[in-house]
């Protein structure tokens, strides 16, 4: 039932919860934060912001209590008191066993297998001595990817260990997993929503490009340049993931297509992702009003791109720490088809997201065209302090 009155509780106040909560603001939904500082994005935008840490059971627990539906921003969040939120009959979307699974790359992975759903081979490792016995065996041979079950976020618990020195040097800590190097072709990911009533939409895929240093998506493109035939398949595989884990809401799925062609999931993430920042500019209905749809059962809206897009992070400057100075937005908001979002961060530091550009334009090519310009012009600075 759509209803203006229910409060939409949200754990986490970063930038995802700021778009969140900018866009329920044009059908009067109040939007409620849980996160350790109303300084945080969210927090100039929400209807009501609550000090407290999303980690914490019993923060979680009091948040919840008042709250009609509660959903998140970021997965590490405290789901034993989700549970028992979920228990006493409060909407909890997506679900905490779900989280439970997602939040652990280990058990992602093995639900995959489980599921029948197609990934690189993996094995899971009490710690990182337990692998580097593995590879002294014979069993794991370089090179492989080695990811942090837990907490790994941003391109933060992700290893790519290709030479022995690799392993001296770049090992992580802690419980982990091996995975086979993907023959990968192209990265892309493809956000799909699903409500309570069971209806499924997809948005069109998008490809991705890293960032060499950061391990964070630098450059998106959407539609992603590949085949009508690999973009249908990427939306059902889509679908059957989001439904395997019965989840309510969104869940980005991020893929590996292969060299010969394969698709194989490499992770996802159950909440709006950076993959799908461009809907807002570029898309009949954005992620974060779908995501809204999703969780409170309301008809799912159309996923349909009006225009080509790009989106660029923007990322905080090499070097540069401190109080944040944008340089060259002026310039770049002269430009039609440039719609520029800074996440409203006091503080910048070497590769923090700090907001994020779509350029829409009539082909891809005018696109890259003008991402050009918005690269070489737009930049995140601090106002003095240097590293």
């Amino acid at each position: 039932m759509f209803s203006t009155t229910q409060k939409i509780g949200i754990l986490g106040g970063g930038q995802l919860g700021k778009m969140l909560c900018l866009a329920a603001a044009p059908w009067d939904f109040k939007t409620c934060i849980l996160d350790a500082s109303p300084d945080f994005p969210a927090g100039q935008v929400c209807s009501e912001f609550t000090v407290g840490d999303f980690n914490n059971y019993d923060n979680v627990l009091a948040f919840g209590r008042d709250k009609d539906v509660l959903t998140i921003e970021i997965e590490h969040v405290n789901t034993e008191a989700l549970h028992e939120l979920k228990r006493t009959g409060k909407a909890v979307h997506p679900s905490p066993e779900a989280l439970d699974i997602i939040k652990d790359k280990g058990l992602q992975k093995e639900f995959y297998r489980m599921n029948n759903i197609p990934t690189a081979p993996f094995e899971l490792f009490e710690n990182e001595q337990d692998l580097l016995e593995a590879v002294e065996s014979g069993r794991w041979n370089l090179p492989f990817v080695q990811k942090s079950r837990t907490a790994g976020y941003d391109g933060k618990g992700v290893a790519i260990l290709r030479t022995a020195e690799d392993l001296k040097t770049k090992l992580l800590p802690g419980p982990c997993l091996a995975e086979g190097l993907a023959p990968i072709q192209t990265e892309i990911a493809v956000i799909a929503a699903r409500n309570a009533s069971g209806e499924v939409a997809v948005f069109p895929a998008v490809e991705m490009d890293f960032h060499p240093e950061a391990n964070l998506v630098e450059l998106l493109i959407c539609p992603a340049r590949i085949s009508a035939l690999v973009a249908a398949q990427a939306e059902v595989l889509a679908e059957q993931v989001i439904s395997a884990f019965d989840i309510c809401g969104l869940l980005a799925v991020e893929m590996f297509l292969c060299a010969d062609g394969q698709l194989w999931v490499n992770e996802v993430a159950p909440r709006p992702h950076n993959s799908g920042h461009h809907t807002i500019d570029s898309a009949v209905t954005s992620q974060y009003q779908q995501h809204l749809r999703a969780i409170c059962d309301l008809p799912l809206g159309d996923t349909a791109q009006i225009q080509p897009a790009l989106m660029l992070n923007l990322l905080g400057a090499d070097g540069h720490k401190g109080p944040v100075h944008y340089e060259g937005v002026a310039e770049c908001l002269a430009i039609s088809g440039v719609h520029v979002h800074l996440y409203g961060k006091a503080l910048t530091s070497p590769f923090r997201k700090m907001g994020h550009v779509t350029i829409t334009a009539e082909t891809i090519e005018d696109a890259f065209k003008k991402a050009e310009f918005v690269k070489n012009i737009l930049k995140v600075h601090s106002e003095s302090q240097t590293l």
